[in-house]
């Protein structure tokens, strides 16, 4: 399933255009997914670094050992942030999404509402900028 659980975009105005890069980047995570192939298995979480540059921006993805699919956008012109930086956010994302899908009153499926969730993600947001 590709359907989106949160987005979440600084500036807003731009929020269409980071919509479709998401989607369209999720067929570039199911790609290097199905490339991998068995070796997925054996790991317990998969890093899968940048996904494609734009000319504005670079798309970043990760996915969970349940499939979870994770992928950061990121402004091009952040030259600070460095491959084990971007790594680093998708583990505190990942353990987030975690601390969301064991709360018992959260539907898996359901669009998370988190304010924890979403205080992590705009601390990483201010963090990066």
């Amino acid at each position: 399933m590709n359907y989106p659980l949160y987005i979440r975009s600084v500036p807003t105005e731009n929020e269409l255009k980071f919509h479709y890069m998401v989607h369209t980047s999720l067929d570039v995570v199911d790609e290097k997914i199905s490339a991998m192939g068995k070796a997925l298995v054996d790991q317990r979480e998969l890093y899968l670094g940048l996904l494609y540059p734009t000319e504005d921006y670079k798309v970043y993805g990760y996915v969970t050992n349940s499939k979870v699919k994770f992928v950061m956008v990121v402004d091009s012109s952040n030259t600070a942030l460095r491959d084990n930086e971007i790594r680093s956010m998708f583990r505190k994302l990942h353990n987030s999404y975690t601390d969301v899908m064991c709360n018992p009153f959260y539907n898996p499926g359901d669009r998370i509402q988190s304010r924890a969730f979403d205080g992590m993600v705009t601390s990483m947001m201010i963090q990066v900028c």
